[in-house]
């Protein structure tokens, strides 16, 4: 059983990035930007009334304040002032969520928030602060990276950690991912990404960049809503993944 999620909702005014309407008929779960690295009201908006409509769930793709650098370039934060940001970024989309007749159900970091709360205890720490003033003392699910100290903090805050893969990015032999500025660190061949997939879901596992075996023990599989094509190919994921007797369901 495993989770699809993608990236939905990164674009800005007229800009647009992801083929929100059919990457929310594959998927289950859609992580919306909400304005800090992509996404405006208007269009927070539109992909909250298209999830709810597909019964797909909705959640908070929160990221440092870098609409200029798409959320990918490495910030230094303070602690408190991180967790304000994400709980501001949760409370808006939560707006949207509700006039949908939806809610906001679990919360993922973006770009380099992502991959900072791997294995930095103080920004892993204020991500969770902010999901915990967002929601209340019942907080929310948590995505990320199995291992990460991301998924520690939250799990110690209380919240429900959900571990998560990628079959268009490479890993290193001890479980992260490959930077992307380094080569090979995004997997571009769509049959290797679908045969990636189906391990993950059925196996947990993937071959990291060095040929070397590596766990990948997720619950959710993310599908990049920026790949170009990525409508067709999250289609062939989850149809690969029912032949292979693997159910796609949201996560609990």
């Amino acid at each position: 059983m495993i989770d699809l999620n993608a990236d939905l909702g990164e674009g800005f005014g007229h800009w647009t990035l992801t083929d929100d309407e059919a990457l929310l008929s594959v998927v289950t779960s859609a992580n919306v930007a909400c304005g800090f690295h992509a996404g405006d009201p208007s269009i927070m908006r539109r992909v909250c009334e298209l999830a709810a409509e597909r019964g797909v769930r909705i959640g908070a793709q929160v990221s440092y304040r870098d609409l200029a650098g798409f959320g990918r370039r490495a910030m230094d934060v303070p602690a408190g002032e991180l967790a304000d940001e994400v709980a501001y970024q949760i409370g808006a989309l939560e707006v949207f969520a509700r006039a949908a007749g939806s809610r906001v159900s679990y919360v993922k970091p973006h770009g380099a928030l992502y991959n900072r709360t791997v294995g930095d205890a103080e920004q892993a720490g204020a991500v969770v602060a902010g999901v915990r003033l967002a929601a209340g003392t019942g907080g929310l699910p948590v995505l990320g990276l199995p291992g990460s100290l991301l998924l520690s903090a939250a799990e110690e805050a209380g919240l429900t950690p959900v571990p998560e893969a990628f079959a268009d990015r490479a890993y290193t032999a001890a479980g992260t991912l490959v930077p992307r500025g380094e080569p090979g660190a995004v997997v571009h061949d769509p049959d290797a990404v679908v045969a990636r997939a189906v391990r993950m879901a059925a196996e947990r596992s993937a071959t990291a960049i060095d040929g070397s075996p590596v766990a990948v023990p997720a619950r959710s599989l993310c599908l990049h809503g920026d790949t170009p094509g990525a409508a067709d190919l999250a289609l062939r994921v989850r149809r690969a993944l029912g032949a292979a007797g693997v159910r796609v369901e949201a996560f609990a």
